[in-house]
């Protein structure tokens, strides 16, 4: 792969659109507007790290050093227990659910589900004067060029744990060598290089801006099913290998901070690092295999955490850390596909304790890492136990910069600004809306979580639709101060806990957004199944 920084540094983006209406150009910034740098990893659970994890078995030393630096927040949770509906909100600060995708996730030939004209948080610093990149996995749809009378794509999403929805024809239909629409440079960032979705998913191959740097000229797959067969067959560039995919990803993160002060006329810059790592295939590369003394997977979360330490080294190298805030988190929990079973045989727990993970709509599935790094305005070594959702960047950049968003923007973030600055007020963050693979929904509020369904709502057991729960009850409520691991149902005991959070979570609905504001409209394409319970709690 030899694409460098040169054509990476190229802005190919239109105006974006802002909230409201953006300028034709961001404005100068303040000089004392924080550079941000956001690192998602990809199935990292919380249980990975070690300095939140402190009984784990991987070693995290970089993303510990950044947790020393900064404050560690112990519940944080992604509003979907999966990858596209998290990054999904992550971007926009609106509930994943409230968009088409209704469950499941995106595969890397679907639609873009981020809906024209909705404001993102680049469009959000851009018109702060804010440089922005996004270098890494998207995983939220392209407009894929099609070829002369070629029928609609193939969507390879990731529905269930088996992952062997292949399509050997998938990508057949696609013109490779025509621009691509409604890539991240037309949501706000000015430049993006990285791959369509998952690294288990086709095309694989790198795309800068708006075009596959490699034609994908042969087919291949990644992951192989139980058979030994490979699943998930598609076009692939010669050359390209799942194992250089983290290294190059983090050589373009590197030479995009070694190059912040001289490139960008002076301005901020927000760069979003997404990892693909260390979700499927688990491909550490050879220099990383056999050091976690664990398995293939722990060696990944290793190397990840390696490219890490590389992008902190380019920040202090720089003179970029004093005025940065680097933030660390993951999309969801870890996956079972990281052998989990001899994971936690072997005394490592990626979930630290709490039940489920990656798809559940238990703690297990979207309790997540979330570190925050911001010399001399966030505490180093300190610690943060309120809830907090990765929805919420959103609403704090804009608490940041006193920003007001208008009412159909962002309409379930809220800042988690005080929180950093001046901890040990009132939890910003009272109530707390989950998610599963399935669609299955979930409702915290202090103490009590309540599960709109009886059983896990994603590939552990109970599993839906596999795993029979005849005669259990339709809802389960958990007391999570008695019951961290949500063991107990304690729903027939407890029936106004369960009709106050399902009030919470039918109002939420109905009403579009969960802040304060003018009622907005979910996005709906047929019936909402997983809402036939609404009557149930007026």
């Amino acid at each position: 792969m030899k694409t460098r920084l040169s054509t990476l540094s190229l802005c190919l983006a239109a105006a974006a659109p802002g909230y409201g209406a953006a300028p034709s150009s961001p404005a100068p910034a303040p000089a004392s507007h924080p550079n941000i740098v956001y690192i998602l990893t990809d199935d990292l659970g919380y249980g990975d790290v070690d300095s939140l994890n402190p009984l784990g078995k991987i070693k995290t030393p970089n993303i510990n050093r950044l947790a020393a630096g900064g404050m560690m927040f112990t519940e944080a949770h992604s509003s979907s227990a999966v990858c596209t509906p998290s990054r999904y909100n992550i971007l926009t600060g609106r509930y994943n659910w409230r968009s088409t995708l209704k469950k499941g996730v995106l595969g890397g030939f679907s639609k873009p589900i981020i809906e024209p004209g909705r404001t993102t948080v680049a469009d959000l610093l851009r018109g702060q004067g804010y440089q922005t990149a996004y270098i890494g996995k998207w995983h939220l749809g392209l407009d894929w060029p099609k070829l002369p009378g070629a029928a609609a794509e193939v969507d390879m999403g990731e529905d269930d744990h088996s992952m062997t929805n292949a399509a050997p024809a998938a990508g057949a239909g696609i013109d490779f060598t025509k621009p691509i629409g409604r890539t991240p440079v037309t949501l706000g960032f000015d430049q993006f290089f990285g791959i369509s979705a998952s690294l288990d998913m086709p095309p694989y191959t790198f795309i800068e801006n708006d075009h596959v740097v490699a034609q994908p000229t042969i087919k291949r797959g990644f992951m192989k099913g139980a058979d030994g067969k490979h699943t998930r067959i598609g076009p692939q560039a010669p050359g390209f290998l799942a194992e250089d995919v983290l290294p190059t990803l983090t050589t373009h993160a590197v030479d995009y901070l070694d190059h912040a002060t001289t490139m960008h006329d002076g301005k901020p810059f927000f760069l979003y690092i997404a990892f693909p790592t260390p979700h499927t295939p688990i491909a550490p590369s050879t220099e990383w295999l056999g050091k976690s003394g664990l398995n293939y997977y722990a060696d990944y979360v290793m190397e990840s955490d390696a490219c890490v330490g590389k992008v902190m080294e380019a920040l202090d190298r720089n003179g970029l850390v004093t005025n940065t805030i680097v933030i660390f988190t993951s999309d969801n929990g870890c996956s079972p596909a990281a052998d989990v079973v001899y994971l936690t045989s072997h005394g490592h727990d990626p979930s630290a304790g709490r039940r489920g993970y990656k798809a559940d709509i238990f703690d297990g599935g979207h309790r997540i890492p979330l570190l925050v790094r911001w010399p001399g305005r966030v505490a180093a070594g300190s610690q943060n136990h309120d809830f907090t959702c990765l929805g919420d960047f959103m609403a704090t950049c804009a608490d940041l910069f006193n920003v007001k968003l208008p009412a159909n923007t962002a309409e379930d973030s809220i800042s988690f600004l005080p929180s950093l600055v001046k901890p040990g007020g009132p939890a910003p963050r009272q109530v707390l809306v989950e998610s599963s693979i399935n669609g299955s929904f979930g409702i915290r509020e202090g103490q009590w979580k309540l599960a709109f369904c009886s059983d896990s709502g994603g590939w552990s057991y109970p599993r839906p639709g596999k795993d029979s729960t005849e005669g259990w009850p339709k809802f389960q409520l958990f007391d999570l101060a008695a019951d961290p691991k949500e063991q107990t149902n304690v729903l027939a005991a407890h029936s106004d806990v369960a009709q106050h959070l399902g009030h919470l979570m039918r109002q939420s609905i109905l009403d579009g957004r969960s802040t304060p504001g003018a009622p907005q409209k979910n996005d709906t394409v047929k019936a909402w199944q997983q809402t036939a319970w609404l009557d149930e709690f007026k």
